[in-house]
């Protein structure tokens, strides 16, 4: 192999590897359950990736709920709210939907 196909080879290389890694989720953070309100337990936290940051849930049943409408659950998170409106969490019957 010539040293200049050698040097190739490891540009291509690296630029693959930063590819990879621009292409990596990113952990949203919050440790609220966007739909409930609820305080995170990281044993049991459900995640969901949704473009390119994984967000924490409460239980699985509340990724169903974020799936209805990502953006509003979104800005909950970037607020660091994680509740409705009236600064309650879900209703109960909501979350157990």
């Amino acid at each position: 192999m010539s040293r200049k196909m050698a040097v190739s080879s490891i540009i291509l290389a690296i630029m693959l590897v930063m590819n990879i890694a621009a292409f990596a989720a990113t952990d949203a953070g919050n440790t609220v359950c966007p739909v409930t309100g609820e305080k995170i337990d990281a044993k049991t936290k459900a995640t969901y990736e949704y473009q390119g940051k994984i967000y924490n849930f409460c239980c699985p049943m509340c990724i169903d709920e974020f799936k209805k409408d990502p953006d509003k659950y979104i800005n909950k998170t970037k607020e660091g709210q994680g509740k409705d409106d009236e600064g309650k969490g879900q209703p109960e019957e909501e979350h157990n939907k």
